[in-house]
C-alpha cells in the first residue's frame, strides 16, 4: 500500500472522520488490523479561518504547498486535503506534490453521483465551497448540474459550520435547517444532495429517512477515492 499523505487540521472534527474511515476502510478491504500508511500535516484552524475570512487564500496557497513539501519529503505518494473548501487551494497542492499524486475530492464526489444516476445535485457547503466558483465548476465540467441554496440558506449552513460543528457543538435544530435547505434544493430539481462540508455527517448521513433526496457525504467518497490509489 502506497503511503498517504494529509492535510488536516480544517477542523480536527474532520481529520479524525477522515482518520477513522481510512482505518476502517483498510481493515474492510484488507482484514483485521490492517491500517494505512499514513503521515499527517494538521494545520491551525484558527489561522487558516483568520485567512479565509481576509480573502488571503495566496498565504493559503503557499501554506498548503509547504505542508504538501514536508509530506513528501516524508515520504507522502497520494495526498488528501481533508477538507471540501480547502481544495480551493489544490493547485498549489498539485505544483508542491513533484511525482505524489492528489486525490481531489471531487472527483471522488461525482463518482459517488454518478454511482445514483443523479446528473443534478445539490451543493452543501461553506459559503466558500458554495459561492467561490472551483467546486462547482469542477463539477459542471464532470457533466453535473449543480444547485446551489439561496443566499439566507447558505449563511445559516455557514453558521452552523464555523459557530457549531467544527466546535463539536451538534443541535437538533441545526440538524433539521439541514434537512430543510436539502429539500428547498429538491423543489429546485436537485436529484441529490452533496454534504461537500466534512463536518455534515454529524448532523446526517447517506440513508437518512428525513432527506428529501438521497446524500452522499463528499468525505466517504473521497475516503474511498484516497483508499483506491493507496491500493493501485
Amino acid at each position: 500500500m502506497r503511503t498517504l499523505g494529509l492535510i488536516g487540521g480544517t477542523s480536527w472534527e474532520s481529520t479524525a472522520t477522515y482518520y477513522a474511515l481510512l482505518n476502517r476502510g483498510a481493515a474492510e478491504r484488507l482484514g483485521p488490523f490492517r491500517q494505512p500508511p499514513l503521515l499527517l500535516h494538521s494545520v491551525d484552524f484558527a489561522e487558516v479561518v483568520e485567512l479565509q475570512r481576509a480573502g488571503s487564500w495566496d498565504v493559503l496557497e503557499r501554506e498548503y504547498a509547504a505542508a504538501t513539501s514536508h509530506l513528501v519529503a516524508s515520504g507522502a505518494e497520494v495526498l488528501g486535503i481533508c477538507a471540501n473548501t480547502m481544495h480551493l487551494v489544490a493547485d498549489a497542492v498539485v505544483a508542491a506534490a513533484g511525482d505524489a499524486q492528489l486525490v481531489h475530492v471531487v472527483d471522488a464526489t461525482v463518482t459517488g453521483a454518478r454511482s445514483l444516476g443523479a446528473q443534478k445535485v445539490a451543493l452543501l457547503g461553506t459559503a466558500y465551497t458554495m459561492e467561490k466558483p472551483f467546486y462547482v465548476e469542477a463539477l459542471q465540467a464532470r457533466g453535473l448540474d449543480v444547485v446551489v441554496p439561496e443566499a439566507d440558506d447558505r449563511a445559516e449552513l455557514q453558521r452552523i459550520v464555523y459557530g457549531e460543528l467544527t466546535q463539536g457543538i451538534v443541535r437538533e435544530e441545526s440538524r433539521a435547517a439541514l434537512l430543510a435547505i436539502i429539500g428547498r434544493c429538491a423543489e429546485r430539481g436537485a436529484e441529490t444532495a452533496l454534504l461537500a462540508c466534512t463536518e455534515f455527517q454529524m448532523l446526517a448521513e447517506p440513508g437518512e429517512a428525513a432527506a428529501a433526496i438521497p446524500l452522499i457525504d463528499t468525505t466517504r467518497e473521497h475516503c474511498r477515492a484516497l483508499l483506491d490509489a493507496a491500493l493501485a
